[in-house]
């Protein structure tokens, strides 16, 4: 039986009405979570994957393929999260002000993954695909945190 099968009757008072407060808040973190994760992974796939292609086979130096691949995702990822990720979470006013926090974000997660690339690859003459993992891995998790947290709450 899932969170939907506690009713106020089968919970004891304040305790009982918080803990299925707590569950449907829970719920909707879980939602935000999984739908995330699925436009994440696509987004990422597409990023990394273009980043590696364009540097490692097309030959074109890794700090400048992130870069296009930077100019060519945002706006999708924008599109994506704005509608899909995180509909239903946080008021939608000041669309303006809750674009320019995306950009910031994503201009975090750019130069999170130009850090990456510049440590393993430039700096340590590491292989393309060396940056692909924290790319994949970390970025992901600190882009969800804040733009669940500043940009669309």
């Amino acid at each position: 039986m899932g969170w939907a099968g506690i009713s106020r009757s089968g919970t004891k008072g304040k305790a009982g009405r918080s803990l299925v407060i707590a569950a449907q808040r829970h719920s909707e973190l879980i939602g935000q979570v999984v739908r995330f994760g699925l436009t994440g992974v696509l987004l990422t796939l597409l990023v990394a994957g273009g980043y590696w292609f364009v540097a490692d086979v097309l030959g074109v130096e890794p700090m400048l393929s992130m870069t296009l691949n930077y100019l060519v995702f945002t706006g999708l990822g924008y599109f994506l999260h704005s509608r899909w990720s995180f509909k239903g979470h946080g008021s939608r006013d000041k669309p303006a002000r809750r674009t320019a926090r995306f950009f910031t974000v994503n201009t975090f997660g750019f130069l999170l993954n130009q850090f990456f690339i510049w440590l393993l690859v430039k700096h340590l003459g590491g292989p393309v695909w060396w940056s692909v993992i924290p790319i994949v891995l970390v970025t992901p998790l600190v882009t969800f945190s804040l733009n669940r947290r500043w940009v669309f709450s």
